[in-house]
């Protein structure tokens, strides 16, 4: 004889899959169930691969069927394993931070280009312009813009919103600032793995009181590493901007940290290339320019790659010492410095417009990890 389906299906209700709230059939577990001559064929998907509750549950069903429908049915269950898709630990989810209009990650594919000074001159010169601007240190272990605001020995306060307890950003040149450095000694090293950084980031980002702000600098650390993807993450960042010194093997890695925004999974719209050192004038030698790193090779690459050339800044010596003192250069009034932020600012700002205009909202990504190797989607 021909089972009916629907008997098939009301005796399987009455079964549950081990760790399962619900029975079998309304948590989906049942796949189909077919029935033909005295024979009847149920497909079942299970989220783990143990054998033993494999066999449990292959067991259970037939007892069931038998006992419930007719003891003569010949049972045969398919079970397929679906084990859910782990995130990576390292990694933290991605949610909008309310107040932020725009993010703005500052990257460099290596270290000491002044990827550091570029966001603190940027950040005040923005303020300077009237947007209201925070940074965000995302250097877990090489944290230095709370040494280039002078606000090292300064610690965020507590604050309550909506109820809840959050770090008031330390403020000062009119740009709040949060940094890992409020919360380390001056000679601790920094030693974490990736899930303890991860978490340092998830509280600087969503347990402070940005309030509003019309730009958020994300200062990232060198390289294109852990840190970076979990920033685009955590964070939806409306477009990149990437700093190189010119000679070669800068630009090098400027060309990776731009690839890195580019992947097709990532697709992070880069605003365009900043070049520092570009030149060097002496004081005494005021007409002179001496390109000792090279000439050009920023605006080159990002012609290349066909990106916009934000612009360049000399190699001076007060932009270093400003830098060390906690007052950025571009608060220079009236300065030659001031006139090339102002400049590649202007061009940010422009870029941002443009970028806002022409395509839609970044999502932040969400990273899985499949059998040992990484990967990236929206």
């Amino acid at each position: 004889m021909k089972y009916n389906k629907q008997d098939i299906l009301k005796a399987l209700e009455s079964i549950s899959l081990a760790g399962a709230g619900e029975n079998m059939v309304a948590s989906g577990a049942v796949l189909n169930v077919i029935t033909f001559a005295n024979e009847v064929i149920v497909d079942i998907k299970m989220t783990t691969p143990a054998m033993h509750i494999k066999k449990r549950a292959e067991q259970d069903i037939i007892n069931t069927i038998q006992e419930k429908v007719s003891k003569d049915a010949q049972v045969k269950v398919n079970i397929k394993v679906e084990a859910p898709v782990k995130g990576d630990a390292n990694l933290i989810k991605g949610k909008p931070v309310p107040g932020i209009k725009n993010i703005v990650a500052v990257a460099s594919g290596k270290g000491g280009v002044g990827k550091s000074t570029v966001t603190a001159n940027l950040a005040v010169t923005l303020s300077k312009m009237g947007f209201k601007v925070g940074v965000l240190d995302a250097d877990i272990y090489g944290p230095s813009i709370p040494l280039m605001f002078d606000v090292f020995n300064e610690r965020p306060l507590s604050v309550t919103v909506d109820g809840k307890s959050k770090m008031k950003p330390v403020e000062n040149y009119g740009v709040k600032v949060l940094s890992i450095g409020f919360f380390t000694k001056p000679n601790q090293a920094v030693i974490w793995r990736g899930p303890m950084a991860s978490k340092a980031l998830n509280q600087l980002i969503f347990d402070a009181a940005w309030g509003e702000l019309d730009f958020m600098l994300v200062d990232l650390p060198p390289g294109t590493g852990d840190i970076h993807l979990s920033i685009m993450q955590s964070l939806p960042i409306t477009g990149a901007v990437v700093v190189s010194t010119p000679q070669t093997v800068a630009l090098a890695d400027a060309r990776k940290g731009v690839a890195m925004f580019q992947q097709e999974n990532i697709q992070v719209p880069v605003l365009g290339v900043v070049e520092n050192m570009s030149y060097f004038t002496p004081e005494e030698l005021p007409e002179n320019k001496y390109y000792i790193f090279g000439k050009g090779g920023a605006r080159n690459l990002a012609e290349d790659l066909e990106i916009p050339f934000l612009g360049e800044i000399p190699l001076v010596q007060s932009i270093r010492e400003a830098g060390d003192v906690g007052r950025p250069a571009a608060l220079q009034t009236a300065s030659p410095i001031e006139t090339a932020f102002e400049e590649i600012t202007r061009n940010v700002v422009s870029e941002t417009v443009k970028r806002n205009d022409t395509l839609p909202p970044t999502e932040a990504i969400k990273i899985t990890t499949m059998a040992g190797c990484s990967a990236v989607k929206k």
